[in-house]
């Protein structure tokens, strides 16, 4: 079992007259929530007292803070999962139709299904490269994204696709129905992202952020929203997401992003509009260019069908 973490130390230099959540927030890379929810637990003493989260700290007071141990590691739970579909199979790789509400694999704080586990129990293989909750996995689609997504069975697969995924010699295309009409109707993204200065699980263009490049193109405009085919060249979490929202109009239903819930409720559509459509990429034995794609599923398509009637 892993212990707590205790820490004793003065106040640094560069935090006198911070709040305390937020001293310990930059201290130990904790999130002020984390950090205000151990000083209300009583685990965080100044100069041997109790605080408050608000109360600025100065120059030789004394910190004791007792650190929770890290979590341990999720595992994949083996489950059949309704609506996953496998697109094709071979000894090296599985190619599946991701339903909504779906991880890639296990992570902390998700208790939801994942692709992994649903492979895992309905008896398939999977490579055991990669941290444990992740065997298999070379790349990764949100939890409500649908769509293609490719999982390596044999070790040199893994390999393989993990190294053309970071080459970017994987073919990755979406199509996303989004608010209004982006001008120009085809275009590219070219705009750096990385966590939301707010710390709430969002993702922002940043300067300073990940480089990060999203093609579009207009498939069809509609008098509400444009259906788009996106070619991604970069695998940024939330790229496409992010990056309409940048432009402005974000996906169809994604009330994360600031798409208008009006909308998404007209057309009945209860996550963003957003579906891997297809994947092509070198095979890892065989060395051929193979190509996959994937139907939208129902809610999707019948937003689609709704937004049509708009006209």
């Amino acid at each position: 079992m892993t212990m707590a973490d205790h820490r004793s130390l003065p106040v640094p230099d560069g935090l006198e007259g911070e709040r305390l959540d937020a001293a310990l927030s930059r201290l130990f890379g904790l999130s002020r929530t984390r950090a205000a929810e151990l000083i209300a637990s009583g685990d965080v003493l100044v100069d041997g007292a109790p605080a408050a989260k608000s109360d600025r700290i100065q120059g030789g007071e004394w910190l004791d803070v007792t650190l929770p141990p890290p979590p341990a590691a999720p595992t994949p739970v083996a489950e059949p999962i309704p609506g996953m579909t496998i697109v094709y199979e071979d000894d090296d790789i599985v190619v599946v139709n991701k339903p909504v509400g779906v991880a890639a694999h296990p992570t902390t704080g998700w208790t939801g299904p994942t692709v992994i586990g649903g492979l895992l129990g309905t008896g398939h293989r999977v490579a055991t490269s990669g941290a444990a909750e992740r065997q298999g996995i070379v790349h990764r689609l949100d939890a409500n994204t649908t769509g293609a997504m490719v999982v390596a069975k044999s070790e040199h697969a893994y390999s393989h696709l993990k190294r053309a995924f970071k080459e970017r010699t994987v073919d990755k295309r979406y199509h996303a129905l989004v608010q209004g009409h982006p001008d120009p109707l085809r275009g590219t993204v070219d705009a750096p992202i990385d966590r939301h200065p707010f710390g709430d699980g969002r993702f922002a263009v940043v300067a300073g952020g990940k480089p990060s490049v999203t093609h579009y193109d207009t498939i069809e405009a509609f008098r509400s929203a444009t259906l788009l085919d996106i070619k991604l060249e970069t695998g940024r979490t939330h790229q496409i997401r992010v990056h309409m929202s940048a432009l402005r109009h974000p996906c169809v239903g994604d009330m994360l992003y600031g798409a208008d819930p009006t909308l998404a409720a007209r057309l009945g559509v209860g996550r963003q509009w957003l579906h891997a459509v297809s994947l092509a990429f070198e095979h890892p034995s065989t060395g051929e260019w193979v190509s996959f794609t994937t139907d939208y599923p129902a809610d999707l398509a019948h937003a689609l069908k709704a937004v049509s009637g708009d006209m």
